[in-house]
């Protein structure tokens, strides 16, 4: 009898301890049967007002008991690798890179995680008058913060059009995002057909571009990695951002 007691408190514990979530994105939202009206407007339960008041909650929740203590353990015993020396003292060194890997048109293409800060849904691109061009498209606003909007495809001279006119099966889901990159006072806003996700890579997969690439007048590939059977050239950023605050600012 005692047992039972003792495994119904701890039950009700647990219920007490874990926070209650209107997952309405599993019942009404894109994992549900997508009833939820406000669907029509954000598009994906993850630009909702409800999911983002969600989020803050858990963040803001206080930590359960011995969680700061399981972490330690848990880091304490990560293998560490050869940048370790005898003393065990750990070099900073750049011995891999991540890159969030996204299309244009047909071009897979790779920038790097560092300068990614956001990646959002399509938004309205404002033009401004006797400025906006076929390279600077306008201003976005993203979550109350107007940035330049730049094309990735006219800067890297991508002919978007033949690639588009090749595939005749259109597509049911928009794959179409927006990227949000900042490399130290600046920051644009680069419209992408897809975004693949965050991938991590060693130095030693990163492969030099071809002489054509490398000698070109707008050289931004920095090398180049395969990517699932296929080649994905990697943006020099910070020549990128040269070149977009010389053109354009």
């Amino acid at each position: 009898m005692s047992n039972d007691l003792e495994n119904s408190s701890a039950s009700l514990s647990q219920i007490i301890d874990r926070p209650v979530l209107n997952d309405c994105w599993n019942k009404i939202g894109v994992m549900g049967d997508r009833s939820c009206p406000e669907l029509k407007n954000v598009i994906h339960c993850h630009e909702c007002q409800v999911f983002a008041a969600v989020g803050d909650s858990l963040l803001e929740r206080e930590p359960p008991l011995n969680y700061v203590d399981e972490w330690i353990s848990v880091l304490a015993e990560t293998p560490v690798d050869e940048e370790t020396q005898n003393n065990e003292t750990i070099i900073k060194t750049a011995s891999a890179i991540s890159v969030m890997i996204f299309r244009l048109g047909n071009e897979q293409l790779a920038l790097s995680a560092k300068v990614l800060q956001e990646v959002t849904h399509p938004c309205v691109i404002q033009p401004l008058p006797h400025r906006s061009n076929e390279l600077f498209l306008g201003l976005v606003n993203i979550r109350g913060e107007t940035l330049l909007c730049a094309s990735l495809s006219n800067l890297l001279n991508l002919n978007l059009e033949s690639i588009e006119e090749k595939s005749s099966t259109p597509k049911s889901v928009n794959t179409q995002r927006m990227m949000v990159a900042g490399y130290q006072n600046d920051k644009w806003v680069f419209p992408v057909d897809e975004v693949y996700g965050i991938y991590r890579f060693h130095l030693n997969e990163l492969r030099d571009a071809p002489v054509v690439i490398a000698k070109a007048a707008q050289a931004y590939t920095q090398g180049i990695i395969n990517w699932q059977t296929k080649k994905v050239n990697c943006l020099d950023f910070e020549l990128l951002f040269y070149t977009l605050n010389s053109k354009i600012l």
